[in-house]
């Protein structure tokens, strides 16, 4: 059987920030784990924000530097399918500073390219590394931020990202790595000469290669006064759109408040996830439920929820968010579209979920999905899928949550954590086990591991312990910290994280005993 922790040596115990029996991960497992529930700078309950970023720079340095091959496809697969923006890019500028620094040329550039996917990511990539390694920039990083300039940079992406509040502008970035344009893009040439001249305020005109932008151009030169006559024009939707006006560029623009007519034209323009982040304020001023219409059906459609990529705790924020009772049934449908295609587990499942209190803080300051909610979604989903599945939630005390069937998944997800509080606010994972544990197949404990001591005649109970060795039991870490409660040395115990659909996916390839050749890690799994 595959484990994540293949080379942690059997004697590395430690104990939980609660004085639980906890065993230390080996360096790689540590970093998978951190990286897809660390966002950047983020405190966390147990943890300083400085100490958990400087903990996550000097993993990475320490596994770039031992294994180049590994720390690449790592990279690539946090930034593309964990889609881990800030946590990848820091990955990778802290991986290849070590590697310079030991000597080691070869796939840096690769590196720096494979975590930029996004037009204001070589920027950011910039601030990041100035700031934390001064201003003198390597070769290997130049050509992969060049690179990545040549694939991303275009009109809308020069409008909607290169802005007077960004340290790095679009011009900053070219002069920095010497981005030449490519030749299959005959537009491009023109378009970094005019980023050049956004930054240096050099001529007010645009080339004529450049359509979207002359548009925006033609907007902005409007007197303030005029401008919303613009949104009530027939065509104004079209407008927007051929100017590539964002809603944020729309109401800069607009140098007043928006109303319900400045949002109905700009809102066929927008993203998905712009459109989920606006609930609140389509809301406030008054959109028009027709208009709203457009917004439902978009949440409805299981085609456009795929193409989204977004986390199915992300319709569960909007709904959290969200005012009015209009959008709840889309967006009850949105999460249990982004949840259809997990895998169906076999068996009976227990789910374990830890209600205690450094649970009920939020996976990041600007969200109120909290690790609690994360841990509710995974078991309502798995039953949503057509599982057998037991939900029990855990703290000084145990009980169980029986799911209706053929419910309402976010409203599942309510009940359950209306019950946060009801067994105190320890975290008692081995007595919570012990208890709910009848011959499942496999179990699945969400927390942030932090487990409360439990002796028996020989010593410290490991939460490993709790469950017969035979069945497989995921420790799904929600948090990352250094401790783990879960043994991954031992057969059938693994210890992984993450908020996204891959961590269904791993649990049903990792129960699924396929001898040595099988998948460890989540790359290798996807692939």
């Amino acid at each position: 059987m595959s484990k994540f922790n293949r080379t942690l040596p059997r004697n590395a115990l430690t104990v939980t920030h609660e004085g639980g029996k906890a065993f230390v991960r080996d360096a790689k497992s540590e970093l998978v784990l951190l990286a897809v529930v660390n966002m950047v700078g983020e405190q966390t309950f147990y943890e300083e924000a400085g100490e958990r970023d400087e903990r996550y720079a000097r993993l990475v340095r320490t596994v770039a530097v031992e294994d180049d091959a590994w720390t690449a496809r790592f990279l690539t697969w946090l930034r593309g399918e964990a889609q881990m923006r800030s946590a990848s890019l820091v990955a990778a500028a802290e991986a290849v500073h070590a590697r310079l620094a030991a000597g080691l040329h070869g796939g840096n550039r690769e590196l720096v390219g494979a975590v930029c996917l996004r037009p204001d990511e070589p920027a950011e990539f910039l601030a990041y590394w100035m700031g934390a390694h001064g201003r003198t920039l390597p070769k290997p990083v130049k050509r992969g931020l060049a690179d990545a300039v040549r694939r991303l940079y275009g009109e809308r992406a020069l409008l909607k990202y290169d802005t007077d509040g960004s340290a790095f502008r679009f011009g900053d970035v070219l002069e920095l790595v010497h981005a030449a344009p490519e030749r299959e893009k005959p537009w491009q040439g023109p378009l970094f000469r005019h980023a050049l001249d956004r930054r240096h305020g050099r001529g007010q005109d645009v080339p004529s290669e450049l359509g979207t932008v002359r548009a925006r151009a033609e907007l902005t030169a409007l007197p303030v006064e005029e401008r919303r006559a613009v949104l009530t024009a027939p065509d104004a939707a079209a407008t927007l759109r051929n100017a590539g006006m964002t809603w944020e560029a729309l109401a800069g623009w607009l140098q007043g408040p928006m109303d319900a007519a400045a949002w109905e034209a700009v809102l066929p323009s927008m993203g998905l996830m712009a459109q989920l982040r606006n609930l609140r304020n389509f809301d406030e001023a008054g959109v028009s439920d027709a208009v709203a219409q457009q917004v439902i059906d978009r949440l409805c459609d299981p085609a456009e929820i795929a193409r989204s990529r977004q986390f199915p705790y992300r319709f569960l924020s909007a709904y959290r968010a969200a005012p009015s009772l209009r959008w709840g049934h889309a967006l009850d449908r949105a999460l249990t579209a982004a949840t259809a295609n997990i895998p169906a587990l076999p068996g009976r499942t227990l789910v374990v979920v830890d209600t205690s209190a450094s649970m009920t803080g939020a996976v990041s300051g600007r969200s109120k999905v909290r690790h609690v909610d994360v841990g509710a979604l995974v078991g309502v989903a798995l039953a949503h899928r057509g599982c057998a599945v037991d939900l029990v939630g855990f703290a000084s005390d145990w009980f169980r949550h029986p799911i209706t069937a053929g419910g309402s998944a976010l409203r599942e997800i309510d009940r359950f954590c209306a019950r946060i509080g009801e067994v105190g606010h320890g975290t008692r994972t081995v007595e919570a086990l012990r208890g709910a544990y009848d011959g499942h197949d496999r179990v699945v404990v969400i927390s942030d591991m932090q487990a409360f001591p439990v002796h028996g005649p020989r010593g410290q109970v490991a939460v490993s312990e709790a469950v017969p060795a035979r069945v497989p039991v995921f420790g799904v870490d929600t948090t990352g910290y250094t401790a783990a409660t879960i043994d991954a040395t031992r057969p059938h115990r693994y210890d992984i994280g993450g908020f996204s659909d891959k961590l269904f996916t791993m649990i049903d390839l990792l129960s699924q005993d396929r001898g040595e050749g099988a998948p460890a890690w989540p790359w290798e799994a996807a692939a």
